[in-house]
């Protein structure tokens, strides 16, 4: 059994997570901005360099998720700052208070992005080795890994996930697509041809859990599914499952742009990335196709 403190625990994925870790037989420990009676949650403020030092001292792993939603607000100057502030920050918090409390940690795994290849939609299927990207996107996923990656400094063992869209029953991107399609309101958006890397939340929590229990994990991995889809053919499996018709011209990109702003490259923009590396250490996807996930989720 490992003592493992989970940063974001208390968010979509990271409840997850330590429910699944739990059920493994692990410790679970959580920072949270918010005090607690609950013995095992941790109080840390980011802005004041903070930690509960309680927290950091006995812990065999760190599983680093926090970070302010990207598709949560449109980005103002002061958002795209809170954006990186709250994933390069945090990180090297974490490090400085390693450093001085746990030097001997057996391992930091953090959460990164695929938009480290940046809001492009090509034919290129980026993998890990594939050059970062140039705009906002790319720009915090370099920073936030670069933070991350320090780690190795203390020759910790360091695992970092590059997240596609994560399928979740409740909340999520997928909760947002489907409200159209569950009114008959169905569409793809923009041209409907940009890739939608994504992962069953199920799969990426095993992929967590992988990355503290086989030792051999080191770098940074995709956490995609295998299967490359578009926004039309997520689109259109959603309908299928959920049994709704789908048959409204796409809706227009100039609109999500007038609605959403620069935010809108989430949506209109993606590539391939692929899942290799992550499958050549044996890690075994439940969910590779997207129809079975998508079944697995809608209807329970």
């Amino acid at each position: 059994m490992a003592s493992i403190l989970v940063t974001g625990g208390t968010g979509l994925i990271g409840k997850h997570l330590c429910n699944l870790l739990s059920k493994k037989g692990h410790k679970v420990l959580i920072l949270s901005r918010n005090s607690s009676n609950n013995p095992n949650v941790f109080k840390w403020d980011i802005e004041n360099n903070y930690i509960d030092e309680n927290a950091i001292k006995n812990i065999d792993f760190i599983i680093h998720l926090a970070g302010e939603g990207i598709a949560d607000k449109r980005w103002t100057s002061d958002r795209k700052k809170l954006l990186i502030k709250s994933r390069v920050a945090s990180a090297n918090l974490l490090f400085k208070k390693v450093k001085e409390l746990n030097p001997n940690l057996k391992g930091f795994i953090s959460a990164s992005g695929i938009g480290y290849y940046g809001a492009i939609t090509s034919e290129e299927i980026f993998d890990e080795n594939s050059a970062s990207g140039n705009d906002f996107l790319s720009t915090i996923c370099v920073q936030w890994e670069e933070a991350s990656l320090q780690f190795n400094l203390l020759n910790i063992r360091t695992v970092l996930l590059r997240t596609g869209v994560v399928l979740t029953k409740k909340g999520g991107a997928l909760e947002i697509i489907i409200m159209p399609i569950k009114f008959g309101l169905g569409a793809a958006l923009g041209s409907g041809k940009q890739y939608m890397p994504w992962i069953h939340i199920d799969d990426l929590c095993e992929m967590y859990l992988q990355a503290i229990e086989n030792t051999k994990l080191k770098g940074i991995y995709n956490a995609v599914a295998p299967e490359h889809c578009t926004n039309n053919t997520l689109s259109k499996a959603i309908a299928k499952v959920l049994n709704k018709p789908f048959f409204l011209p796409n809706i227009p990109a100039f609109l999500l742009k007038i609605v959403l702003g620069k935010l809108s490259c989430i949506l209109l923009e993606g590539s391939k990335v692929s899942s290799k590396k992550i499958e050549e250490t044996g890690f075994k996807f439940q969910f590779s196709n997207l129809n079975d996930a998508l079944k697995n989720l809608l209807n329970n």
